[in-house]
């Protein structure tokens, strides 16, 4: 598995810490052996909150399908071994639903649900909206967005005639997602 450490916001990622993280995440792959491969940004962040110090986003890759995690902690190594466990949740979570799909489910999924305390009902689309997308720049489209109310607003780009997606980033800020057929 190819995994690249990077560190951001003035962020030094040791050979210490690269051989930690690179641990952690040969781990998941007992779980999901087809892990191509991923992405691991540790970042120190000028919060108040001492809890929320360090962030780690890690993104990981198994046959084209992106699993992502994000946790923050006060200190390096509680952050990955945090954003390790979600990835293993998600992991799970995926496998499971591969095995639904294919062969119903088996018994050992059965037990581990019947110990917890509510079963989740398998999730669905429940409702669908048709509207108008028409040609308008990227500050338009945050403008728009502001006047509904919402988190995301999907808009034709005006210059390249192409949908994209803005969305309010937990900072306050914006995201802009183009896609790429690829």
């Amino acid at each position: 598995m190819k995994l690249q450490v990077v560190g951001k916001n003035n962020v030094e990622v040791s050979e210490t810490v690269r051989a930690y993280v690179e641990k952690k995440v040969a781990r998941l792959g007992r779980y999901l052996p087809t892990l191509d491969g991923g992405k691991i940004e540790i970042s120190r962040e000028g919060t108040k909150l001492p809890e929320q110090r360090f962030t780690v986003q890690a993104t990981l890759e198994s046959r084209g399908t992106l699993i992502r995690a994000q946790e923050k902690s006060k200190n390096m190594r509680t952050a990955i071994d945090k954003v390790v466990d979600v990835l293993s949740k998600r992991i799970e979570r995926y496998k499971g639903k591969l095995y639904d799909k294919s062969r119903g489910t088996s018994f050992a999924r059965q037990g581990a649900a019947v110990e917890e305390e509510e079963i989740e009902a398998p999730k669905k689309v429940v409702k669908t909206k048709h509207f108008l997308v028409k040609p308008m720049p990227v500050d338009e489209a945050m403008n728009q967005m502001e006047l509904l109310g919402h988190n995301f607003f999907l808009f034709l780009d005006a210059d390249t005639e192409r949908l994209n997606l803005l969305y309010r980033r937990d900072d306050g800020n914006y995201g802009l997602i183009e896609p790429e057929q690829g």
